[in-house]
């Protein structure tokens, strides 16, 4: 999740978990990289998999540039790049791949 962007209230133990990930992704691919081996962490951003209510669907969608959602297949799209040989550089990240998400204010009119 995108808890290190922002803060969100009432979520003390989410966002102590989400720097976690983030502490342990750095480390952990340090301790890989002289096997050759790239870690990273892809925060995919509200991902529309139908757990939302219309009414709160909506209020969500008006966050994103466009009103669009991404889709299950967008992060996995990143994550299946990530494996090939072309991301052979990127190691200890963590990838904001939030489709544009507005996280402050209101959403467009």
């Amino acid at each position: 999740s995108g808890q290190g962007l922002g803060p969100m209230p009432g979520e003390l133990a989410y966002a102590a978990a989400k720097g976690a990930l983030a502490a342990i992704t750095a480390t952990l691919a340090d301790q890989l990289a002289d096997a050759g081996i790239t870690l990273n962490t892809v925060n995919p951003g509200p991902v529309d998999t139908g757990y939302l209510s219309p009414e709160a669907h909506s209020a969500v969608a008006s966050r994103f540039p466009g009103g669009r959602w991404a889709e299950p297949d967008d992060p996995a799209r990143l994550i299946a790049w990530l494996v090939t040989d072309e991301a052979r550089s990127i190691t200890g990240q963590v990838i904001n791949s939030e489709s544009g998400f507005r996280r402050w204010g209101p959403g467009p009119d």
